[in-house]
């Protein structure tokens, strides 16, 4: 359950968290077109800050511009609302989800003038696989269901309606024993998690799937970094699900999955079935970046 906050923004204003609401015939809940960022606050020494909240504003503006939305605010606003919202909610940690949605006016397909809302809410929520995957590792199942075709679903947009797939995988693995899906493209290469990307070791060298059918994501954006800084090879290139079958490690990356290992895939073991040696040493050195303790990329913090 979303632990509740006092406010949200909504339109320009902090509203209190049980006014927050919306019509029903919100153009979005019908036909699932808005799009949302999810975003960190981490608390470090110095005082909470946001994980690269930039980047994350730009892609919800360039999911916007995908799909003809026009956002009535300008990033900085939005940049300052968010801050103002985790400030008027005196949050030292949280997660932050602002959401661009169309409002009620025109109902059917095409919306013509409704109008276009947005909201930032933020609360508490710890390691979205839980405290146990983060450290020993997550049993991972290939689902049944596909990601969508790039031409069928734009895969460069983080939209509501594309969660529906997601949803059908992470139900199907749950409802399995298992703890998040793995979903393969059209073609049955290996595209990411429900709500993850992902990457394998093997030989000592870091391998993630390319920026193909698979979201942007911020924090493989990160790690891919971090891991050519550690004097770590990385590729993006596609690669199957027997390959990660036999890869020496995988691990899971997002803003809310953060840096998951994955110990089993399918039945299969990864490795000896503990996070391996590269998962750990990027594990360790992306939440001392995080936590502020790591001075190389303080650009990717942003004071609140």
């Amino acid at each position: 359950m979303i632990e509740k906050t006092e406010k949200i923004w909504m339109d320009g204003d902090l509203i209190p968290w049980d006014d927050a609401k919306v019509h029903i015939l919100t153009h979005t809940l019908h036909y699932g077109l808005g799009v949302f960022e999810g975003i960190r606050c981490y608390e470090t020494a110095d005082g909470p800050v946001l994980f690269r909240v930039r980047e994350h504003i730009e892609r919800l503006f360039k999911s916007a511009k995908i799909f003809l939305i026009e956002i009535p605010y300008s990033e900085e606003e939005i940049e300052e609302a968010i801050i103002e919202t985790v400030r008027a909610n005196g949050m030292r940690q949280c997660y932050i989800r602002p959401l661009v949605y169309i409002g009620y006016g025109a109902m059917g397909l095409y919306p013509k003038g409704n109008p276009v809302r947005l909201a930032i809410a933020v609360w508490p929520w710890g390691t979205y696989l839980g405290d146990e995957g983060l450290k020993q590792g997550i049993r991972v199942k290939t689902s049944s269901f596909i990601r969508n075709h790039v031409n069928s679903s734009m895969s460069r947009g983080k939209v509501c309606g594309y969660y529906v797939n997601s949803q059908l995988a992470k139900k199907e693995a749950i409802s399995c024993g298992y703890d998040e899906a793995l979903l393969l493209d059209t073609e049955g290469y290996v595209s990411e998690g429900s709500g993850e990307n992902i990457f394998v070791v093997r030989d000592g060298r870091l391998k993630t799937t390319p920026l193909t059918s698979i979201l942007e994501g911020i924090t493989r954006d990160s790690i891919i970094s971090l891991a050519r800084d550690e004097g770590i090879e990385v590729a993006e290139e596609r690669f199957t699900r027997d390959e990660v079958y036999i890869s020496d490690e995988a691990f899971f990356t997002g803003t809310a999955a953060e840096v998951t290992p994955i110990r089993e895939v399918d039945g299969r073991v990864i490795g000896d079935g503990r996070p391996g040696r590269i998962t750990r040493r990027l594990q360790d050195v992306f939440f001392s970046i995080v936590r502020g303790e790591n001075s190389r990329y303080r650009g990717w913090l942003t004071p609140v």
